[in-house]
């Protein structure tokens, strides 16, 4: 079982070595000052704008001058909705400033980001942001192998004691099941103490340094992610008691039940009253586990529901127990599977009734999965664009594919289970052929310890002087052809050997019995080992866990991404924000073609604003020749038109400053929205054209 957990773990890391940092879930959609603006005079705040509420501590939001200096005056407050301020000093000079916010996501993972502003008119900063993103480095690397171990821990203990609950009862007092349920639990309490170590450090600094900061450790568990993981802790204490009980006192009444059984079967009909109540009894044992472990089990699950991207967004109050039901039918699934495999390569014999058992659970948890899964992709996905454009939908795409290849697998596996009653008499056949042969090589291997033993004592008895004709009577009793008076002089001898000095020779007797034990137990496994690879059915049942076991691993690592990985439905709303935001906050240029019908009247108005955005604009108009060349007309106005607020139109007359060239400085925009910018070109004394375009300012 060493070997398969040093696997397990091995490809776990593999993958997680590749994986990139974690991606935020919680994107700056907006900002005031914008990003980039220049303002004519000092704001008294600056508010930043996110797709989903943020968690803020001291220091997540901080404005610098150009020279390196905050000008915040501390903590940021929540301003409204998803809007957070931080209010400035008074009297702040001129110049770029900086800021830069790092702060945690509804979901619990960090976002970081910074951009600038300009006060009066840009300038030169010293202000220099390291380029590591939130939730990077050795510290997001721990971090995300962290969840890794903790979601593999969970697997392996809930769904290898659900197993032995519902499937194999008998394998509660396999040594290898214990370990694996075992490993389990270590698995995950170790990782969740990890987590908790590592939180402060991960959504802050990223320092190695500050993982065993105490302070930060304060701030965590006052956090949405550190109640939950404290949480998983207490529930982990309620796990190790169900582990106690079912490895414990679980196994105790198995074998009473065992005992009696064999008893009553030798004609003891007189217990069989006791037997009735043993039975009852282990009946109680086995409900109450059974309630108790789901309780604890679902516990377990919601301590990821209620800090993860179940938690927030649309139907957070249906997404959350869908989650929980989720992380529960994938533990059943996996978990039962790695439990089957130690099963069929550790174990001396499992029943085909317990394999068939478990086939209908995992059919069930497949059905699960299938239902909760088409939710959670629906919610997280949001549309089919997504899929392909984002990676949550990418590695959603990957999962799937996985999973529709174990289900495959899981159908071969399946159709082994189906054979398995019916040659029990292949396995008999085997098992007593395989029995004889063991017999015979452990006869013959300890008729050859046992004369080891005697040339031994004879060497021995040389050498501390015993007489020759007794070593002649002894080595001769030792060789093949030795007569029976030989082999009685050499016990003779012996036992005179003995009553000289039996010290030595107790202590060389207990190491030859000790070796003929380990002799004969090394025997015995190998004939257990080769009672189990006798029988081709269980044999190619063995192969086809093993695959769907190799899948899970690699399921296990996809999933885990997912987690860490923007939802596409956020991550498309961030980019078309983003996006527009961008054609707000650039230069505005458009190409207006007119005709004034006259002689001469064609040609093209190309109007530039910039930074075409709420308050002082700089406007140039272009007027060309269809052929390219500039346009000498007497006269260009313009007009801006916000029909939506029932603004304008404002009038805007620009100065002529070469042929063609038209400009106006200090065009003022009060509003950010969809405005109609009109253009009215005059080509002669009686010609003119007027024409209009749309456009996002603002």
């Amino acid at each position: 079982m060493g070997t398969l957990l040093l696997l397990f773990l091995a490809v776990a890391g593999a993958l997680l070595a590749g994986a990139a940092p974690v991606s935020a879930h919680a994107a700056l959609t907006g900002s005031d000052p914008a990003q980039g603006a220049v303002v004519d005079k000092a704001p008294t705040q600056v508010s930043l704008t996110f797709s989903e509420k943020v968690a803020l501590s001291d220091g997540s939001v901080r404005v610098l001058d150009p020279s390196g200096k905050r000008v915040d005056t501390g903590k940021a407050s929540n301003v409204s909705g998803t809007t957070y301020g931080v209010k400035l000093h008074s009297g702040l000079p001129d110049g770029t400033f900086t800021v830069s916010y790092q702060v945690v996501s509804a979901d619990s993972h960090p976002v970081s980001g910074a951009f600038t502003f300009s006060i009066g008119a840009p300038s030169t900063t010293s202000v220099s942001l390291s380029d590591q993103t939130a939730g990077g480095g050795v510290v997001g690397g721990l971090y995300g192998f962290g969840r890794y171990v903790s979601y593999a821990g969970f697997i392996l203990m809930v769904g290898g004691g659900a197993f032995v609950l519902a499937c194999w009862q008998r394998g509660a007092a396999v040594r290898a099941v214990q370990r694996l349920v075992v490993s389990g639990w270590v698995a995950l309490t170790s990782a969740t103490l990890a987590l908790l170590l590592l939180r402060g450090s991960y959504t802050g600094s990223g320092k190695v340094g500050d993982i065993f900061d105490l302070t930060l450790l304060g701030q965590v568990l006052q956090t949405k992610a550190g109640a939950a993981l404290v949480s998983r802790l207490l529930l982990l204490a309620a796990a190790a008691l169900f582990i106690a009980v079912l490895f414990g006192a679980y196994v105790k009444r198995d074998a009473e039940s065992a005992d009696t059984d064999g008893e009553g079967a030798d004609g003891e009909t007189e217990k069989r009253g006791p037997d009735a109540d043993r039975a009852i009894e282990k009946k109680d044992l086995t409900f109450g586990l059974a309630i108790g472990g789901t309780v604890v089990a679902a516990g377990l699950a919601a301590s990821w529901a209620m800090a993860e991207h179940a938690s927030t967004g649309m139907q957070a109050g249906l997404a959350m127990p869908v989650d929980v039901l989720h992380l529960l039918a994938v533990a059943l699934w996996l978990g039962g599977l790695t439990t089957l495999l130690v099963a069929l390569y550790r174990a001396p014999s499992i029943e085909a009734a317990a394999v068939r058992r478990f086939s209908r659970v995992a059919f069930a948890s497949v059905a699960a999965l299938t239902v909760t899964g088409l939710y959670q992709s629906w919610r997280q996905v949001g549309s089919w664009s997504a899929l392909t454009d984002t990676t949550y939908g990418q590695l959603l795409l990957v999962k799937v594919g996985l999973v529709a290849v174990l289900v495959g697998i899981a159908w071969i596996s399946r159709r082994w289970t189906t054979q398995l009653p019916e040659t029990p008499e292949a396995l008999d056949t085997a098992e007593t052929a395989v029995t004889a042969e063991a017999a015979d090589t452990t006869d013959t291997t300890a008729d050859t310890t046992e004369t080891a033993d005697v040339q031994e004592k004879q060497r021995a008895e040389v050498a501390a002087g015993a007489s020759p004709a007794a070593g002649a009577s002894s080595m001769a009793a030792a060789s093949p052809g030795s007569n029976a008076s030989n082999a009685s002089d050499a016990s003779d001898a012996s036992d005179a050997s003995d009553a000289s000095d039996k010290g030595p020779e107790d202590a060389g007797d207990s190491r030859r019995a000790a070796q003929l034990a380990r002799q004969r137990a090394a025997v015995a496994t190998a004939r257990q080992k080769r009672i189990r690879d006798a029988d081709p059915l269980r044999s190619g049942l063995r192969r086809s866990v093993l695959a769907e076991a190799g899948i899970a691993v690699v399921l296990l690592a996809v999933t885990t991404a997912l987690t860490s990985t923007e939802p596409g439905r956020t991550e498309e709303a961030a980019k078309a924000v983003t996006a527009s935001a961008s054609q707000r906050s650039g230069p505005l240029s458009l190409s207006i073609p007119f005709d004034t019908g006259g002689q001469d009247g064609k040609g093209t108005a190309r109007l530039t604003l910039d930074p075409a955005r709420v308050g002082g604009n700089e406007m140039h108009v272009f007027v060309t020749r269809p052929n390219g060349k500039a346009f000498d007309v007497p006269e260009v106005k313009v007009a801006f038109t916000l029909d939506a607020k029932g603004i304008g139109p404002l009038p805007v007359v620009p100065d002529r400053i070469a042929t063609g060239h038209w400009t106006a400085s200090g065009v003022q925009i009060p509003m950010a929205g969809d405005w109609k910018i009109t253009v009215t070109v005059r080509t002669s004394d009686i010609d003119q054209a007027t024409a209009n375009k749309n456009a996002k300012i603002g």
